[in-house]
């Protein structure tokens, strides 16, 4: 049977808001709407700040330009948008005092940071944060708090990153030899199961991620505390000259940078900002997620999670049972059957869980490689038998361009049909509301491949289009990545930062971001 390959363009996606209004770039929605629904509207928000008294200071002048609006960089410009203050456009407080508030000592830190040992100085300076919230949350319990905001000093960044080395830089040879190694410690773990407490406490530390951001994460998931982690040079850079008296950042506009700022953080309160507009019900997005597991002693494992989107936009991450997964291909990794439906199992009870007991119409799996044939049945299996599953394998694809007559690039949402199970679609182009391509280069399509199951080939690239505008991380037009992919890379990173003795349950999306 012949197929004629066709150009199509997909319409844009509208967004839902408040009182069922719908528009296509949040931002519009959010000024005249409102947010889709809020935990506290008509409120205040309850924040928790831990920080040194400088960035507690920080984080007041902040609150304090959040209040007010904030004029775009440039006027009459569409890729620009004023931002009207916090409560104008979220119906809800944000406070100039936060409801907790806890200092860290600048010296304490300072101490951390610059231990030689990378392991210890990173899970030290890590500690002084998650020790102090968990303390609050298991002594405090009366006092809720929609979300904690962790104001970190700019030597964070720069040194409890991987690769990051010591902050006083002593050399090799004068600096304190460290306790053991990564491959000493898990050497230890795994053949000495008597250890001693203290030294199996000792060992565990080197398990942890060499990353502040995504360490303290970790380590808060199981007590269910959401974090916006910020550096102090993003609350106020006009206070962090470089030598020439500039910003010692180069960062967005005032607006733009307090636009996504501020939808994340209502995001990871509880809040929904929007959700896709004309949507089918009974649709269900799943996105598959490996990352090799170094926080698990037994070496070569690999963890595999999945995130959930429904139709409404709600996320849940489920972490599956790890397993050496890895495939003759270099990071190409595939589950056996019995993790696959294991993984999807969790997925399939989520969903039942939060609809009345009925399974999912339609359930599409997005991935960045082919599904094999022992994850589909895996999946098939698990599902019930009138719902239709369907595995799509997404990845961006720099070799295919297209151009068009003219100065603009090709239009967001142009799509290549080539089969009936594979095309490209331009996620990311010239957009008419912003009148502008956000880009230098000439944009590059993702390739859409059903790989497993039975769909219409246009309905997936639709439903793919539609997923680039839930990033909630960010109040921003659309993105090029569907969100079941954006955040697979970071959501692993942090299921695998910490070592764990209990699984963790399935999570809302906003304490991974």
């Amino acid at each position: 049977m012949s197929f004629d390959p066709r150009l199509v363009e997909i319409a844009e996606p509208e967004l839902q808001f408040a009182f069922g209004q719908a528009m296509a770039h949040p931002k519009d929605g959010l000024s005249l709407y409102g947010p889709l629904r809020g935990p506290l509207t008509g409120g205040r928000l309850r924040i928790g700040v831990i920080a040194t008294a400088r960035g507690r200071r920080l984080y007041g002048k902040f609150s304090e330009r959040l209040a007010k609006p904030i004029a775009p960089a440039k006027a009459d410009d569409p890729n620009h948008t004023l931002f009207p203050g916090f409560q104008a456009v979220f119906g809800v407080e944000w406070p100039l005092e936060p409801a907790v508030y806890i200092e860290v000592d600048p010296g304490d830190l300072d101490a951390a940071i610059s231990m030689a040992d990378r392991h210890q100085a990173i899970h030290k300076a890590v500690s002084l944060y998650s020790d102090a919230i968990t303390e609050h949350l298991r002594d405090d319990a009366e006092t809720h708090i929609d979300f904690w905001m962790a104001v970190v000093p700019e030597d964070v960044y720069k040194y409890c990153r991987p690769q990051s080395k010591s902050k006083r830089g002593a050399p090799e040879a004068a600096a304190p030899v460290a306790l053991m190694d990564k491959k000493q410690a898990t050497r230890l773990l795994t053949n000495e199961p008597g250890l001693f407490e203290e030294d199996a406490v000792s060992a565990e530390i080197y398990l942890y991620e060499l990353d502040f951001h995504n360490q303290l994460k970790a380590r808060l998931l199981e007590h269910k505390a959401s974090v916006q982690v910020v550096r102090e040079t993003t609350l106020a850079p006009e206070e962090f000259p470089n030598a020439l008296g500039k910003p010692l950042r180069t960062l967005q506009d005032s607006a733009t940078l307090v636009w996504n700022l501020a939808t994340t953080c209502y995001f990871k309160a509880g809040g929904k900002p929007w959700q896709l507009a004309n949507v089918r019900p009974g649709v269900c997005y799943v996105g598959v997620v490996f990352k090799q597991d170094a926080s698990n002693p037994e070496p070569g494992m690999v963890c595999c999670g999945a995130q959930m989107f429904l139709e409404s936009g709600d996320g849940v991450v489920f972490k599956g049972t790890p397993g050496r997964f890895k495939s003759d291909k270099a990071d190409d990794f595939h589950l056996p059957k019995d993790k696959a439906k294991a993984l999807m199992s969790l997925v399939v009870e989520a969903y039942r869980k939060g609809h009345g007991g009925q399974a999912p119409k339609e359930l599409f799996i997005h991935g960045k490689t082919r599904f094999s044939k022992e994850e589909w049945e895996g999946f098939r299996e698990t599902v019930p038998a009138e719902t239709n599953v369907v595995c799509v394998r997404i990845r961006e694809d720099s070799g295919v361009k297209l151009y068009r007559h003219g100065p603009s690039a090709i239009s967001r949402g142009m799509a290549w049909v080539k089969s009936e199970t594979r095309g490209y679609l331009w996620t990311k182009g010239y957009v008419p509301r912003l009148q502008t391509y956000a880009g230098r280069e000439v944009p590059s399509p993702l390739t859409i491949e059903i790989a497993r199951g039975y769909a219409d080939i246009e309905q997936v690239m639709a439903d793919v289009l539609g997923l680039t505008k839930l990033n909630y991380n960010a109040c921003i037009y659309g993105d090029g990545v569907p969100v079941t992919l954006r955040f697979a890379e970071s959501v692993g990173e942090i299921l695998t930062a910490a070592p764990r003795k209990n699984e963790l349950p399935p999570l809302p999306f906003r304490y991974y971001i």
